[in-house]
């Protein structure tokens, strides 16, 4: 049997790589660990969730005093925003969490950390500026990268992606947005709140397509009411750039039209970080997309794994950690563990957020399976009421025997109040046990007690039920009737 350095050898040291990283080593198997960046955390931490979430609070906070009068406080007057400042805030706290990815802690943890571009030489060595790294097993976990569209003119003017926008130097006067996914719409008015001027162009019908219609036009009326600009049913033309000021062409209902800014954000999907890697002298095989992988997550070679974005298949981050947990099962363990995309939640972190898991109406649909919709609005849950939230709702999705297939909640909070929902779900709860739950009074998880109750209700408080217990037990009926008062 052939003898190499490492157990197993992992390239990338983001949530995927980490979390194999972590756990191989601490079982006691012999780990390294290459990243190509000088940094452990990967995209998430540097270019991702942490800046774009801390932008995204650093925005609210801004909003809520310019609207005071709302809450019933006097009006404040607030100065113009220096994005320095607000950078500065993000790199904290980029450089806190850093700590808990560092360099240190792996190595105490017992993982070899080598920095470098690796390119493999076969398929069990990599060689990293000029020397070579054997494995018996590796982990692909590269991540992926904001792609850029073959559009006339790019070569030739900035651009910013989520690699940039969190370092700028001043805050845009005004700012075009080139997509209507997730990225895109969370920097749109985060930046729009703080007093950039923000126009979106999408290609497709309306922005967030992976989600319901009717959650994802709500989003987009909130945004327009807050002062965003958006182009649908777009087709990119070109882009140019004069004098520092972005011009981008499109057509636009059958016309065409052009629109300026200083700041030209890309946000149009991501490509798997697969260039050289040296691939090709693996004989595993992949595509544009990704990595080919079994359930298993296993590539053509099958002591060669992949998890994280290079999969192609969910591009979150728990989901890059949830599949490097499966990675260890299967690697380590030598446990057949399939992936399992059922319920993985996801979230989309506008203001009101838009948290998912499970079938939405057009996957149900797709699927040919038969549901009802069962829903629930902030407006009647009063600590909704008591904040000052109003707008959005809960949507439950169940089949013909009542169980849950999917769960959407657009509001305040909805990424953590769907929490209870992936507990339920992956736990196979049945929906009386979570009506029945007793919640605190007033919070904003009473919505989810409630919209099951709503549908238990009304199996119980059915006309069948009322005329069993009047059978058995000669109850009268209502003592107050339609139209009817009492004094």
């Amino acid at each position: 049997m052939a003898k190499h350095d490492y157990d197993i050898g992992i390239i990338g040291g983001g949530a995927a790589g980490l979390t194999v990283a972590a756990g191989a080593s601490q079982l006691g198997v012999k780990t390294l660990l290459v990243e190509r960046e000088p940094a452990l955390g990967g995209d998430c931490l540097h270019y991702g969730c942490v800046p774009s979430k801390t932008l995204i609070k650093t925005a609210r906070v801004y909003h809520l005093i310019k609207n005071a009068r709302s809450f019933g406080l006097p009006d404040v007057s607030v100065g113009r925003v220096d994005f320095k400042d607000v950078a500065r805030r993000i790199q904290s706290v980029i450089e806190t969490i850093q700590q808990h990815d560092s360099v240190e802690r792996f190595c105490g943890l017992g993982v070899k950390v080598e920095f470098g571009a690796p390119r493999f030489v076969d398929e069990y060595t990599v060689e990293i500026g000029g020397k070579s790294y054997s494995a018996k097993k590796w982990v692909i976990s590269t991540g992926s990268s904001p792609s850029s569209p073959p559009l006339e003119g790019l070569d030739l003017t900035s651009y910013i992606t989520n690699k940039e926008v969190f370092s700028l130097e001043a805050l845009p006067s005004s700012m075009i947005v080139l997509g209507g996914g997730p990225i895109a719409i969370e920097m749109a008015q985060a930046f729009s709140r703080l007093g950039t001027d923000v126009t979106v162009i999408q290609r497709s019908p309306r922005i967030l397509t992976r989600e319901d219609s009717d959650m994802a036009e709500l989003i987009m009326k909130a945004l327009e009411t807050e002062g965003v600009s958006f182009y649908t049913r777009t087709k990119l033309k070109r882009v140019s750039e004069k004098s520092g000021v972005k011009e981008v062409v499109f057509e636009h209902e059958g016309r065409e039209k052009k629109i300026t800014g200083k700041a030209l954000l890309i946000a149009l999907g991501r490509e798997a970080n697969l260039d050289d890697l040296g691939l090709e002298n693996t004989g595993i095989e992949y595509s544009s997309k990704g990595l080919i992988l079994d359930e298993r997550l296993r590539s053509t070679q099958k002591h060669i794994y992949g998890a994280g974005d290079v999969t192609g298949r969910y591009l979150f981050t728990h989901a890059a950690g949830y599949e490097g947990g499966v990675v260890i099962a299967n690697a380590v363990f030598h446990l057949p563990k399939k992936v399992n995309y059922r319920f993985i939640p996801r979230c989309t972190y506008s203001d009101p957020e838009l948290a998912c898991i499970g079938l939405t109406e057009r996957e149900a649909e797709r699927e040919g399976i038969e549901y009802t919709v069962w829903k629930e609005k902030f407006s009647s849950n009063d600590r909704a009421l008591a904040e000052g939230e109003t707008t959005g709702l809960i949507k439950l999705l169940v089949d013909r025997k009542g169980h849950p297939l999917g769960v959407q909640i657009l509001g305040l909070h909805a990424g953590e109040l769907l929490s209870e929902w992936v507990a339920a779900m992956n736990g196979g709860m049945k929906l009386s046990a979570l009506a029945s739950a007793v919640h605190p009074y007033p919070t904003l998880s009473e919505i989810n007690k409630r919209v099951a109750g709503d549908l238990l209700s009304s199996k119980l408080f059915s006309d069948r039920v009322r005329k069993t217990l009047r059978f058995f037990f000669h109850f009268k009926g209502r003592a107050c009737g339609s139209g009817e008062h009492s004094h």
